[in-house]
């Protein structure tokens, strides 16, 4: 597909509202990838996916934003990340049956949703709302009213091969009445999921927007990336301390690390070990030294 992997940015001319679309396609199978996941919990991973991807994009920032659903139901945890760089990645942990259809309170359980912005140099922001709704889009929507005071809607979906969204914002201090922000609204309801994961973003607009000012920009390129490195690893082992990986290596032969997002593998053994803390050993004084 020409759209495959793609974030289109656009506004409507004089009325004050933006807008977001993304397509998530090699980037969706590559999470899906790491881990192989019934459909009813592939598809709200796939919505988060594309609800985060389209958020991000609606910040100035440098990090990442975060989204994190965490219920007591079959869906225990459903996280989200995506970057300003538009790197994404996800994951979800479920127990026993997830109903293939219903609320997120079937889903889910009771729960919470939050949005987490972590920038370079600066406290990490975050607001929580109830996990209540009828889907992941009515949960963020109200995210936004209760949190940001800034009106959004959403229109999520996923499946095998596609993760798709579109987002609409209404921006403050533009002159926006509130006729025009229901008439697009109205009009953005009859999007089908056929459409948003069929439609080109040009005759998706086209079709549910033709008889308003619409400027689309070039889109933006979107691609999976962990984030995860040896190097990382080896500054969380080194939290743990020597004498605990001494344990570890003494009771299985090697300390083995997996991350939960790309299910790469890491393996430390007695000599990685002993290498890793090497340094801290050189700066270690010695008992004689007072």
């Amino acid at each position: 597909m020409s759209d495959s992997d793609r974030l289109y940015r656009f506004t409507f001319e004089n009325i004050g509202i933006r807008g977001n679309l993304v397509h998530l396609d090699a980037t969706w199978r590559a999470v899906l990838g790491a881990h192989p996941y019934p459909e009813a919990v592939r598809d709200p991973l796939g919505e988060s996916l594309a609800a985060v991807t389209l958020l991000a994009s609606t910040i100035k920032f440098e990090g990442s934003l975060i989204l994190q659903a965490q219920g007591k139901g079959p869906i225990r945890t459903l996280v989200a990340q995506a970057t300003h760089e538009h790197k994404v990645r996800g994951l979800a942990r479920w127990e026993g049956e997830v109903p293939a259809e219903g609320t997120l309170a079937a889903r889910f359980g009771q729960g919470h949703l939050a949005l987490t912005i972590e920038r370079r140099g600066a406290e990490p922001y975050q607001g929580i709302v109830p996990l209540e709704g009828a889907d992941l889009s009515a949960a963020i929507e109200r995210y936004f009213v209760d949190s940001e005071q800034l009106p959004t809607r959403l229109w999520l979906t996923a499946g095998e091969h596609r993760a798709a969204g579109l987002l609409l914002q209404r921006l403050p201090g533009e002159g926006l009445s509130d006729e025009d922000w229901a008439r697009i609204g109205i009009l953005a309801d009859t999007l089908t999921r056929e459409e948003l994961t069929g439609q080109s973003a040009g005759d998706l607009l086209y079709r549910l927007f033709n008889e308003e000012s619409i400027r689309l920009f070039e889109p933006e390129p979107i691609a999976f990336r962990c984030g995860c490195s040896r190097t990382r690893i080896e500054e969380t082992l080194k939290l743990l301390g020597p004498a605990e990986v001494d344990d570890i290596l003494a009771e299985e032969g090697a300390v083995s690390v997996t991350c939960e997002f790309c299910n790469r593998n890491y393996a430390f053994d007695a000599v990685d070990a002993k290498q890793l803390f090497a340094e801290l050993t050189r700066h270690e004084p010695s008992p004689s030294q007072h």
